[in-house]
C-alpha cells in the first residue's frame, strides 16, 4: 500500500504532499524533511529504492523515488508494493503531468495544485493504485476540465442575466412603477 506521495524541489521545499495514513502536521513535516535528506544525499548512479526504516512508523517501509530536473517524486510504500511497479507509476504520473501541462515545470505544481491533486486522485485513491493507463487518466482529466468550463460559463450566464434583470427593474421609468395613490386606497 502507498502510505505517502511527496514531491519536493532540490532545496527541500514541498510542492505536493499526500498522505494516505493519518499523521499530525508535525509528524508529516518531519517525514518530509527526513525523506528529503535521505533522497537528496544519494548519488544519481545508485538505485532508486531506499529503505524507509522507522520513517513512517514501521520497519518494512520503502522510499521509491525519481529525480526529474529540479523535482523529486517520492512514493513511501510498504513491503506489499512492487518497487518496479511504483517506479513505473511515478513515470506515468510525470508523463501525465507533462501532457496535461505541456512540458510540466515546478511552477505548474505550485499554481495548479488542484489539477495536480485531481490527476493523482485518478491514479491513486486511499493508497491503492486505481489507474496506470495514461490515456484513460488524461481522458478523465479532460472531462473534468470540460465540466468546470461549462459550469463557469453557466455561472457567467446566470450572473449576467441576473444583473440584466436587476438593471431592467431598477432603471424602469418611475411613472411605470406602480405607486399607491390616495384614489387607489379609497373604496
Amino acid at each position: 500500500m502507498i502510505k505517502a506521495i511527496l514531491i519536493f524541489n532540490n532545496h527541500g521545499k514541498p510542492r505536493l504532499s499526500k498522505f494516505y495514513e493519518h499523521f499530525n502536521e508535525d509528524i508529516e513535516q518531519q517525514i518530509i524533511r527526513e525523506t528529503f535528506h535521505l533522497v537528496s544525499k544519494r548519488d544519481e548512479n545508485v538505485c532508486n529504492f531506499l529503505e524507509g526504516g522507522m520513517l513512517i512508523g514501521g520497519s518494512d517501509y520503502k522510499l521509491i523515488y525519481r529525480h526529474y530536473a529540479t523535482l523529486y517524486f517520492v512514493f513511501c510504500v510498504d513491503s506489499s508494493e512492487s518497487e518496479l511497479g511504483i517506479l513505473d507509476l511515478i513515470q506515468v504520473f510525470v508523463e501525465t503531468l507533462d501532457k496535461c501541462f505541456e512540458n510540466v515545470c515546478e511552477l505548474d505544481l505550485i499554481f495548479h495544485v488542484d489539477k495536480v491533486h485531481h490527476i493523482l486522485a485518478e491514479m491513486v485513491m486511499g493508497g491503492m493504485v486505481l489507474e496506470t493507463n495514461m490515456n484513460e487518466i488524461i481522458t478523465q482529466v479532460d472531462l473534468q476540465n470540460k465540466m468546470e468550463k461549462s459550469e463557469i460559463k453557466m455561472r457567467c450566464f446566470l450572473n449576467s442575466h441576473a444583473t440584466y434583470s436587476f438593471i431592467s427593474i431598477t432603471s424602469a421609468p418611475i411613472r411605470q412603477r406602480h405607486r399607491p395613490t390616495h384614489q387607489s386606497l379609497s373604496p
